[in-house]
């Protein structure tokens, strides 16, 4: 299958709004699973932690990144704000939770972000000291505060952090948050 490898919400574009229909554009980054992965994929903020991790990648990145993009257009916000790739693994375990330990052991590049302790760190540019990183706990409920259970859960089924347990696009077409019957907005 294809993976898109770069969705974000300047690559979708509405193409009609009274059927609900949208195009996902920039296919330049795409590739096909089958391929040598590119270990530099995904704009970082919307980038799956299997990614910056140095884990295999599937077609699941891509999950990942419509669970932030849907979180973005709920609240205008970019839901994993950071200014680094350990800013951004951050603010996934702040919101999302820890790391499966089998992923901090088998990913290539996880000792670029933690200790054997399982610290999150970073090097400081100036001074090129190592600073830890403390996640500033919260939740996706409070970061997405619209009332809307359903949708906030469907979020998280996408926000899943292991990908072994993070939903397809076609079983996450099956969340019974897509079941309700669409409403379009009267003007």
């Amino acid at each position: 299958g294809l993976i898109h490898c770069d969705l974000k919400p300047e690559n979708i574009l509405v193409k009609s709004y009274s059927r609900c229909e949208i195009k996902v554009i920039d296919l330049g980054s795409s590739c096909f699973e089958t391929d040598h992965l590119c270990s530099y994929v995904q704009s970082r903020s919307y980038r799956a932690p299997e990614v910056i991790l140095g884990l295999p990648y599937d077609k699941k990145i891509d999950v990942w990144s419509l669970g932030c993009i849907l979180a973005e257009l709920c609240t205008g916000n970019v839901l994993f704000q950071n200014d680094s790739p350990a800013s951004l693994l951050a603010r996934v375990m702040g919101i999302i939770g820890s790391f499966d330990h089998e992923m901090l052991t088998k990913g290539r590049d996880s000792h670029k972000y933690f200790t054997k302790n399982r610290m999150l760190y970073e090097r400081n540019q100036e001074s090129n000291r190592l600073e830890y990183l403390i996640p500033k706990r919260t939740s996706l409920r409070h970061r997405l505060p619209m009332g809307d259970q359903g949708f906030t859960d469907f979020v998280a089924h996408l926000l899943e952090i292991n990908p072994k347990k993070r939903p397809s696009a076609a079983e996450a077409l099956k969340h019974p948050w897509l079941s309700y019957p669409y409403e379009p907005i009267s003007a």
